[in-house]
């Protein structure tokens, strides 16, 4: 079976317990911590900066002290500034929206410059066409499988198209390049349709309401990967 990664996102963890919560859904099997930032700008609404993202970083660790990524999703505009400062968080990933950057290129490089793998994220109805342009410098292609900006939200069918033209995409990057980018998908994730997202080509799966709504996360992680097994 292929490697797949499922990252919790924290948007939908008790912020009261952050900590302890990136420690549970590790321990519970996660790849992967989501985080995502949102500035009332770009999304209508407001989550957490880099003080949290430096806060939690410490907890970013399996047992064994081995660490697990911190994967920002920036849904910001402005980009640069706030890249910056999350990768001196202690962010291993952050992805972030080409619309909300006038030079997305510069901020790929940016990003990989403070030491980080660098994402572009890409909404429902955004247009992929900006990927052949920079995939030397992208590392992880994120899809929307919801309208960014809030938890909860249903999964758009359309996005399995997107991500089966994402995967063309890299794989025949990957063969001319001999370098593989991470595909995550993000909204709506849940252990009975993880499945079909894989098939689609995603190989990364962000999930919060999904983990963190359930009393047992390792019984909902642990759920989500025996249906990714029977994925061909």
């Amino acid at each position: 079976m292929k490697p797949y990664r499922i990252a919790p996102s924290i948007l939908s963890a008790d912020f009261a317990r952050l900590g302890e919560e990136v420690r549970t859904v590790i321990d519970a099997g996660a790849d992967f911590i989501h985080f995502d930032v949102m500035d009332n700008h770009y999304v209508p609404n407001l989550t957490i900066g880099p003080q949290v993202a430096q806060s939690i970083k410490p907890y970013c660790k399996r047992a064994n002290g081995s660490p697990v990524a911190l994967d920002v999703h920036l849904m910001v505009e402005p980009v640069d500034a706030l890249a910056q400062l999350f990768a001196k968080a202690g962010a291993d990933i952050i992805s972030f929206h080409p619309e909300a950057s006038r030079h997305v290129d510069r901020t790929l490089q940016l990003i990989r410059d403070a030491g980080c793998k660098a994402g572009l994220v890409f909404n429902p109805a955004s247009s992929l066409e900006v990927l052949d342009y920079v995939l030397d410098k992208v590392d992880l292609v994120l899809i929307m499988s919801v309208n960014p900006g809030f938890g909860g939200q249903s999964f758009i069918e359309e996005a399995l198209h997107k991500t089966a033209l994402v995967r063309g995409k890299i794989d025949a990057y990957a063969a001319r390049s001999g370098r593989s980018i991470l595909l995550e998908v993000d909204g709506g994730i849940k252990a009975d349709n993880i499945a079909k997202v894989a098939a689609a080509g995603a190989d990364t799966f962000v999930a919060g309401s999904a983990i963190f709504g359930q009393p047992d996360y390792k019984v909902v992680i642990d759920a989500m990967r025996a249906n990714l097994e029977s994925v061909k």
